[in-house]
C-alpha cells in the first residue's frame, strides 16, 4: 500500500487544525449563547454553534473519504483556556459586551486557522469547502463585532 504524499499529509494536518478550532468555536458559541441576555444574540450564538458542528461534519466526511479514520476532536488548549476565561468574566458580571468581545477574539483565531489551512496544498474539493466555510466565519465575525460595538 503506497504511503500518502507529503502534500496529502499537509492537507490532512491543515484540516485537523481547522477541526480543532471548530470544536473550540462550537463550544464557545454554545456557552456564550447560554449566558447572553439579549435574546436575538442568544439565538444567533446557539445557531452558530450548530453551524460549526455542521462544518465539522463536512470536514470529517472529506477526511473519511480520503481514508483518514482516526479523527481527534479535542479542540485546542488555548480554546479551552479561552472558554474558561469567558465563563469567569461572565460570572464576574462582564455582561453581553464582554461576552461578545471574547467571542470576537475566538472568531479571530478560527479565521486564522482557515487562513493557515488555505496556505497549504489542498485538493480542489477541500479548498472549495474551506473557502465556503471561511466566508461564513468572516460574516459571523463581522456580525459579532457589530453587536459588540452596539453594546459599548
Amino acid at each position: 500500500m503506497p504511503q500518502p504524499s507529503h502534500e496529502l499529509l499537509q492537507a490532512e494536518s491543515a484540516m485537523q487544525s481547522v477541526l480543532d478550532y471548530l470544536v473550540d468555536s462550537q463550544e464557545a458559541f454554545q456557552q456564550i449563547g447560554e449566558k447572553l441576555q439579549d435574546e436575538t444574540l442568544r439565538h444567533f450564538f446557539l445557531t452558530e454553534s450548530l453551524k460549526r458542528a455542521e462544518f465539522r461534519g463536512e470536514i470529517e466526511s472529506v477526511l473519511h473519504r480520503e481514508g483518514v479514520h482516526d479523527i481527534e476532536e479535542s479542540g485546542t488548549t488555548a480554546g479551552a483556556v479561552h472558554r474558561v476565561w469567558a465563563g469567569l468574566k461572565a460570572k464576574l458580571g462582564g455582561g453581553d459586551h464582554t461576552l461578545l468581545a471574547t467571542a470576537e477574539e475566538g472568531e479571530d483565531e478560527t479565521a486564522a486557522a482557515y487562513d493557515r489551512a488555505m496556505d497549504t496544498y489542498l485538493p480542489l474539493p477541500v479548498r472549495q469547502l474551506l473557502t465556503t466555510q471561511a466566508a461564513h466565519i468572516k460574516l459571523s465575525h463581522d456580525y459579532v463585532r457589530a453587536a459588540r460595538d452596539r453594546k459599548s
